[in-house]
């Protein structure tokens, strides 16, 4: 894992402290499965954010948008630790 990603990961695993552990660690095996998407997420967030909209706002509008692809990924990483 290079630093960049490994930074990005230290941040998600801040972003999701008040997740139950089991739900956490979900989120940072499909981190870990595919950084880049998560940098896109980030990359549209911040776009949003920049644009005015509330991070709270703009974050949901962005999941909604990719939801498709959040539960392929889901899906793959709950069938690797089935």
């Amino acid at each position: 894992m290079g630093m960049k990603n490994f930074l990005a990961r230290k941040m998600l695993d801040r972003q999701l402290k008040n997740l139950p552990e089991s739900q956490r660690a979900i989120f940072i095996k499909m981190f870990d499965e595919d950084p880049e998407f998560f940098e896109r997420l980030a990359k549209e967030i911040k776009e949003k954010k920049d644009q005015g909209q509330d991070e709270m706002l703009a974050a949901m509008a962005v999941m909604k948008k990719h939801q498709p692809e959040m539960q392929k990924l889901m899906a793959k990483v709950q069938n690797t630790t089935s």
